[in-house]
């Protein structure tokens, strides 16, 4: 069986552009079979979809070959009896070949032990005759043993077509599984290609196995979100409706002016208002993005976080997602990211992402992972986020960061605490954001959370991140 030989070849037609399938005229018959997987794979639509996937990267061919290794390793063992038959007729045929050398041999023989008029001795005769027997009986064993070889693998072919389509459709989901993993993580396509093969694979068995795995859709759809808010950001962007007003801007135009649309005698009207900056558009009044200092996710890790809301999503996973979309928005507006894990007193994890460089992934990793449990103490993570703010301005001179605390839990201070606290927030000018994770009580007009921050939210429905959208605008 040549197991080793058929994933060399999964793996180089995967690889390869335009791989290209010897003739099977060309092959050995004990390599039939794996000839003939081949052609089904490469024939198949399966096949097609994950070529598109894997065609000139070796990691994700690599990958193609080990999800489909098992079903073509079911699929030789299946295909025994045709190789047994393969090997019948290599060997038949070998024989044949043997037996026509030895054609040549007799002839030689006798060529050499003739007199000198010519004639052959009665032995030397006979054994060309022999020999030329013998030839002729291998040759129609080996012409029988290839037609039954071949009648056999067209009795398997079906079956070898069908398990072949099989291994390439679960490799394509494997392939697309993984990109779709990196993609939601924030893992470009450039980055994966520099990255080492044994790298690239430890990264995609951790992002498989970690704490936030299944939740990596919910990851993806916060970063897919955050970056459509960052890309509509503009220095006044919508806001709080104020009226009408007139204009060009398509994106505010009123709906009874986009009705005029719909009638054909009404859209040159409209192409001539639009010239003529005299459509009807909504005015609004505008958020501020005036953040310039590092951006701060505070995220609870108290045990309450464990607990899941609609869909299973856990409050943890939530408010990790939400952070993660923050560190991926940061480097984009020029600010450092930093990460503070809380939960009791008494623990507490910091994650600096300075901006300018590259993400490190496994410390991304290390700060999505890492679960703190217990109690709830919201005035020591405020406080170290206040000494980083601090910090950032002593050593940088820049003002007006903001802090998100993503919480559960109301949050119990001190008066004298909270003197320092409006003290320093008021010389670093930063702003605090409030959101209550599955908690709306933490978000009720009288809580403390609520006199801490400039913007407070509840979010009850864990499967939405389109609740937090704003919070992308003016960060």
């Amino acid at each position: 069986m040549h197991t080793g030989g058929l994933l060399t070849d999964v793996f180089l037609a995967a690889y390869k552009v335009g791989p290209r399938l010897r003739e099977r005229a060309e092959m050995s018959p004990s390599r039939l079979v794996n000839h003939q997987a081949i052609t089904s794979l490469l024939d198949s639509p399966e096949f097609a979809e994950l070529h598109r996937e894997t065609a000139g990267d070796p990691y994700a061919a690599a990958m193609a070959v080990l999800a489909q290794a098992a079903a073509l390793r079911r699929l030789l063992e299946r295909s025994q009896d045709v190789q047994e038959q393969a090997e019948q007729a290599k060997k038949a045929q070998q024989d044949a070949e043997g037996a026509a050398t030895a054609v040549g041999e007799a002839l030689q023989q006798a060529a050499d032990e003739a007199a000198e008029d010519g004639t052959v001795s009665a032995p030397a005769a006979d054994a060309v005759q022999q020999a030329i027997e013998a030839a002729g009986a291998a040759e129609a064993t080996a012409r029988q043993a290839a037609q039954d070889a071949a009648q056999a693998l067209t009795t398997a072919a079906p079956g070898i077509r069908a398990a072949a389509r099989t291994a390439a459709a679960k490799a394509t989901e494997a392939v697309r599984e993984e990109a779709a993993l990196m993609r939601a993580w924030g893992v470009g396509t450039g980055e994966l290609e520099r990255m080492p093969f044994d790298q690239r694979a430890r990264l995609a068995e951790r992002l498989r196995t970690g704490r936030l795995a299944q939740w990596a859709e919910l990851i993806g759809r916060f970063r897919q979100m955050a970056g459509g808010e960052r890309a509509r950001k503009v220095e006044n962007a919508t806001g709080e409706l104020v009226g009408v007003t007139l204009g060009n801007d398509l994106s505010r135009v009123i709906l009874s002016e986009l009705a005029g649309l719909g009638l054909p005698e009404l859209r040159a009207v409209f192409a001539a208002r639009y010239a003529a900056g005299e459509l009807m558009l909504y005015d609004s009044q505008g958020e501020q993005t005036t953040g310039q200092g590092a951006v701060i996710a505070c995220v609870d890790t108290s045990h309450s976080m464990y607990e899941a809301g609609p869909g299973g999503v856990t409050r943890e996973a939530w408010a990790k997602a939400c952070a993660l979309a923050l560190l991926d928005q940061a480097p984009h507006a020029g600010r450092d990211f930093v990460g503070i894990l809380f939960s009791a007193a008494d623990k507490l994890q910091v994650f600096r992402f300075p901006a300018g460089r590259p993400t490190d992934m496994a410390r991304v990793l290390d700060f999505a992972e890492t679960f703190l449990g217990g109690g709830t103490s919201c005035q020591r993570p405020l406080t170290a986020a206040g000494e980083l703010l601090e910090e950032e301005f002593n050593d940088a001179a820049r003002t007006r960061g903001d802090i998100v605390m993503l919480t559960d839990d109301d949050c119990g201070v001190t008066e004298e605490w909270m003197r320092g606290w409006n003290d320093a927030k008021h010389r670093l000018g930063f702003r605090v954001f409030g959101v209550a994770v599955g908690a709306p009580r933490v978000a009720e007009a009288d809580s403390v959370l609520d006199a801490l921050c400039d913007n407070l939210r509840s979010i009850e429905d864990l499967t939405d991140v389109h609740a937090a959208a704003d919070l992308f605008r003016v960060i």
